[in-house]
């Protein structure tokens, strides 16, 4: 029995949202992660070993409002590793930890990293990837960096898992873009800047 383990950077993805919206996200510009058990499922074999853990940083200030998304994951079969944030504390490590007690433990075959964060992810990753387990990172291309650069590690724009959002992103990635091409809508508007001059001007 082959085992497969996703490990969800939370903060990382969260923030990566926030730049992309340029505000908190909310529920419905979160990825839905019952979509993506589903996806992982999928990817397995029938009688193959999946988990899904999310990792969660807890400032004192979201405790309360977080539990409610944690009682749910937890109902959706993920675990969920949650420790308190202390000054500039992350997760990543206790990813990377997981990561490595499950190899340890063998027949782990593939291992998914949900993270945009090359820094701390792409030279881990790519030392799994020699030792012959499947590497996949999930993301979002244009703040990937590395990640989506390396030859043993292979990257999956977040967007590409069908679902997952409710509804397209603001983005401007134009490295993953459909073969048959998409359009970008303004967010501004025409002559903007010419009607608030000549508003200035008195025009």
């Amino acid at each position: 029995m082959a085992r497969h383990v996703l490990v969800w950077d939370a903060p990382n993805i969260d923030m990566t949202l926030a730049n992309i919206i340029e505000g908190k996200p909310t529920a419905r510009e979160r990825p839905d992660l019952a979509v993506l058990g589903d996806w992982l499922v999928d990817r397995a074999g029938p009688d193959d070993d999946v988990e899904a853990c999310v990792f969660v940083n807890v400032a004192p200030h979201v405790a309360g409002p977080m539990r409610g998304w944690v009682l749910w994951l937890l109902e959706e079969g993920f675990r969920v590793f949650a420790k308190p944030k202390q000054g500039d504390s992350d997760v990543d490590d206790d990813m990377l930890a997981h990561l490595h007690a499950r190899q340890d433990e063998g027949g782990l075959a593939s291992v998914y990293v949900g993270s945009n964060d090359a820094r701390n992810f792409l030279d881990p990753l790519e030392h799994l990837a020699e030792d012959g387990i499947e590497t996949v990172v999930l993301g979002f291309a244009e703040f990937a960096g590395g990640l989506t650069q390396s030859d043993l590690v292979r990257f999956v724009d977040l967007e590409a898992i069908d679902g997952l959002f409710a509804e397209p992103l603001p983005r401007l990635n134009l490295e993953a873009l459909p073969p048959e091409g998409r359009w970008f809508e303004p967010v501004g508007r025409l002559g903007g800047d010419r009607d608030s001059a000549l508003s200035r001007a008195g025009g």
